[in-house]
C-alpha cells in the first residue's frame, strides 16, 4: 500500500504539523500539492503556500478532500475539533491519523462518529529533517491501513508500531526527549566555551559529536555502555567526567525528566 495518488490534509499546521509537512515532501512522499494545511491564522502558512502546499482554515473542506487526516491539534483543541469534522469523515475513503497526546482511538472515533480506521502516532520535530522516531499504534479496525501509515514516516525517520497502552510513554521518551538531548547538547556547548571555544563553534562541536554518539548506536546496534567503555581509559579524563556528572545527578535527573513528562502527558487529554 503505497501513497501514490493520496492526498493527506494536515489538521493543525503549527510545529508538528509544519514539520511532518516539511518532512514527507522533502523525503518524496508526496508533492506539496498533495498536501492541505489548515490553520486558523492562514497568514502563518505563507511561506507553505508559497512552495505550493494548499493552505486554509476551513477543516472540513481541507477533510473532504483528503484522502490522509493528519489530527495535529494540542489535545486542549482535540473535542472541538471532533466536533467540528463530525460527519466529515468517510469510513471508506479516509485513514485518520492522530498525533495529539493522550487522546486513545476509542475516544477519537467515538469524536468523530466513524467507524473509519484510527491510527495514533506520535513523531517528534526531526521529522522536518527526515530524522524523527515515531511511534504507531492501531486497533484491530484500523489494522489494514497501518502500512500506508508506516510508509509515510518511515521516509522520515525510524517507525516502529507497538499497544496503544504504551503511546503516552512513547510521547515522553521520542518526542519530549527531543528538547532534553537539546538541553544537553547545549550545555555541552557552553562547557565548550568555559574551556576556550567561540560559542559558533563549541556548538557545532558538541551538536556534531551527540551526533555521532546516536549514530553509533543507531547503525551498529550495540549498547551504550559498550561505546563508554572504549572512550574511558584507567584514571583518564573521560571516566573523570563521567563520574563528576554522575555524582551531581545527570542520569538520574533525565531519567526522573522522562517519567515526569510521561505523568504529565497523560493529563494532557481530558475525554468526555
Amino acid at each position: 500500500m503505497t501513497t501514490a495518488g493520496r492526498r493527506i490534509a494536515i489538521i493543525g499546521a503549527g510545529n508538528i504539523g509544519a514539520a511532518i509537512a516539511r518532512g514527507i515532501v522533502d523525503a518524496g512522499v508526496v508533492a506539496p500539492s498533495a498536501v492541505t494545511l489548515t490553520r486558523r491564522g492562514v497568514d502563518h502558512l505563507a511561506a507553505f503556500k508559497a512552495a505550493g502546499y494548499a493552505v486554509t482554515s476551513d477543516n472540513r473542506a481541507a477533510a473532504s478532500g483528503a484522502d490522509v487526516l493528519i489530527l495535529a491539534v494540542t489535545p486542549q483543541q482535540l473535542n472541538a475539533l471532533l466536533d467540528e469534522l463530525r460527519g466529515s469523515v468517510d469510513a471508506a475513503r479516509h485513514t485518520v491519523v492522530s498525533v495529539v497526546s493522550g487522546a486513545s482511538i476509542a475516544a477519537i472515533r467515538a469524536g468523530l462518529g466513524t467507524t473509519a480506521p484510527i491510527i495514533r502516532a506520535m513523531p517528534n520535530t526531526a521529522i522536518a529533517v527526515r530524522e524523527s522516531m515515531t511511534c504507531l499504534a492501531a486497533d484491530a479496525a484500523s489494522h489494514d491501513r497501518l502500512p500506508i501509515v508506516k510508509t509515510l514516516f518511515g521516509a522520515v525517520g525510524q517507525c516502529v508500531v507497538i499497544s496503544e497502552d504504551l503511546m503516552v510513554p512513547a510521547t515522553a521518551l521520542c518526542a519530549c526527549s527531543v528538547a532534553f538531548f537539546l538541553r544537553a547538547i547545549r550545555a555541552a556547548s557552553q562547557g565548550g566555551i568555559e574551556i576556550g571555544f567561540h560559542s559558533e563553534e563549541s556548538l557545532l562541536m558538541a551538536a556534531q559529536t551527540a551526533r555521532g554518539a546516536a549514530t553509533l548506536l543507531v547503525k551498529g546496534g550495540t549498547h551504550p555502555e559498550s561505546e563508554v567503555d572504549k572512550v574511558t581509559t584507567p584514571q583518564g579524563c573521560t571516566i573523570s567526567g563521567l563520574n563528576e556528572m554522575e555524582h551531581n545527578g545527570f542520569s538520574s535527573a533525565l531519567i526522573k525528566g522522562i517519567t515526569t513528562a510521561a505523568d504529565k502527558a497523560a493529563e494532557l487529554y481530558a475525554p468526555r
